[in-house]
């Protein structure tokens, strides 16, 4: 029962935290839906406040406003490497070896595109053990975002909230983590580079899919 109202979270939270398309106003509908398989309390009432929210909003209004969250303000990041490694080497092989989790879990990364892309790691959570425990493993970028969230006052801060709330709690090193990064920052390379990833998994977004075999 668990896991599957973890799956239910991720899932609607993947779409809530995804940029708005053609099909934004049928997708709200579905998330809205999709909620009657949570049970009351914090993570539903956090989604549910999400869609409540975007719901008046048009397509055009929507996107406006995931902009000016996601791509504007300091400190709020959907790709979830950036907090631990920042624009580093390490980050590079973090990528590479969390596309071939996705490989693993019997899914694809779109060439080009980066594999750290919240929405879709919640995708591959929602589909498997394998990728909720992938998810879990970035414990302390999703803290930090959740509170980067909470203090510019977005509701996108409870859907962010719900999706902490069906993994594990933090550990103690994800605990430290956070602490070195909010004092700190992410860390930066301290000599010149070639671009952090390998042109395969570098992008902005992503997208995943059933690995067709």
């Amino acid at each position: 029962m668990r896991r599957r109202v973890a799956a239910a979270v991720f899932g609607c939270a993947s779409v809530l935290l995804s940029y708005p398309g053609e099909r934004y106003s049928e997708d709200l509908a579905a998330v809205a839906d999709a909620l009657e398989a949570i049970p009351g309390g914090p993570a539903r009432s956090g989604l549910g406040a999400a869609v409540d929210w975007l719901t008046p909003m048009s397509v055009l209004e929507a996107a406006a406003t995931y902009v000016d969250t996601f791509d504007l303000r300091r400190g709020v990041c959907l790709h979830l490497t950036y907090y631990r490694h920042g624009d580093t080497r390490e980050r590079g092989m973090a990528l590479a070896a969390l596309a071939g989790a996705y490989r693993e879990a019997g899914f694809e990364v779109v060439p080009g595109e980066l594999p750290d892309y919240l929405p879709a790691l919640l995708e591959l959570a929602a589909a498997s053990r394998t990728g909720a425990s992938v998810l879990g493993e970035h414990r302390m970028a999703l803290d930090a975002l959740q509170l980067a969230l909470a203090q510019a006052a977005s509701p996108y801060a409870g859907v962010v909230t719900a999706i902490c709330g069906a993994l594990p709690g933090p550990t103690r090193t994800d605990r430290q983590a956070l602490r070195r990064y909010r004092s700190v920052g992410p860390p930066s390379e301290k000599v010149g580079l070639e671009p952090f990833a390998p042109p395969e998994v570098l992008g902005r977004g992503v997208a995943i899919g059933p690995t067709r075999r």
